[in-house]
């Protein structure tokens, strides 16, 4: 009878130690303990190759910008005003006549400003940088309107030019003609593919050149190489009794940096 006390004694201490998580019961405290967990090993970083791609696209210009204005000095600002706005308007209605669109006609500059000439009999005119009567002999105001003209029928570029040279007379400046493309979107996506095609056949290359397989593609960076110039020509390339054919091709450029792995 004793014996069972104690031996009922004894397995209710151990089970004490045992939950206040002192020694005594190792028995116990065998049994509760959680299993070890294997080792994590890490997998390598895989090998990779970086490469630089380049890109280029060309088209034929189909369009043409124009800038061209007018420019007038009287001895009064009222009467330089009033020439020059005649004279623009006569430079804007021949360059309608010609077959500019009115959404492709654009004001970009409009300047109303003193006249001097130098005091030492120099005939040569400038723009006031002082006072009034500071710097020289006044002359009188300089009116000056610059537009933008857009042709987008490139076979009217010197149609449009001597029509917009001869209507305001003396008053006509001819600034600039230049060539450019409508979409130069599609230019740009054909300049992409090119670099694209570029990176990967490096990145071919030196797969094979250290004898692996080109995996997957990691990353890809595109440089910003802004989109293309226009062809500027002379305006003395342009005659009345021709039509000059648009110079050169529109150029886009595009460079990427791409990353691939080796298998």
């Amino acid at each position: 009878m004793r014996s069972a006390r104690s031996v009922r004694s004894v397995s209710a201490l151990a089970l004490a130690l045992a939950a206040l998580g002192l020694p005594g019961a190792p028995a116990v405290a065998a049994q509760t303990a959680p299993a070890a967990l294997p080792a994590v090993v890490a997998a390598p970083d895989p090998a990779t190759v970086s490469v630089t791609g380049a890109g280029s696209a060309s088209a034929a210009p189909d369009m043409a910008v124009l800038t061209a204005g007018v420019e007038v000095t009287r001895p009064t600002a009222d009467k330089a005003l009033t020439e020059q706005s005649a004279a623009a308007d006569a430079l804007l209605a021949a360059a309608r006549a010609a077959g500019v669109a009115e959404r492709d006609i654009r004001t970009e500059n409009l300047s109303l400003s003193a006249v001097y000439r130098n005091r030492d009999g120099d005939p040569d005119q400038y723009e006031a940088t002082g006072a009034r009567g500071e710097d020289g002999l006044f002359v009188g105001h300089r009116a000056t309107q610059m537009f933008s003209l857009i042709i987008r029928d490139i076979e009217k570029t010197g149609a449009v030019v001597r029509a917009v040279a001869d209507a305001p007379g003396d008053a006509s400046r001819i600034h600039s003609v230049a060539f450019d493309v409508q979409n130069p979107q599609a230019l740009r996506a054909r300049a992409r593919t090119s670099a694209y095609e570029d990176a990967k056949d490096k990145a071919a290359q030196y797969a094979r050149l250290s004898g692996r397989g080109l995996g997957r593609l990691l990353s890809l960076e595109e440089s910003d190489s802004g989109r293309p110039r226009p062809v500027a020509v002379p305006v003395a390339s342009f005659s009345k009794d021709s039509v000059p054919v648009a110079p050169g091709r529109i150029q886009d450029e595009v460079t990427v940096t791409a990353v691939y792995e080796l298998r």
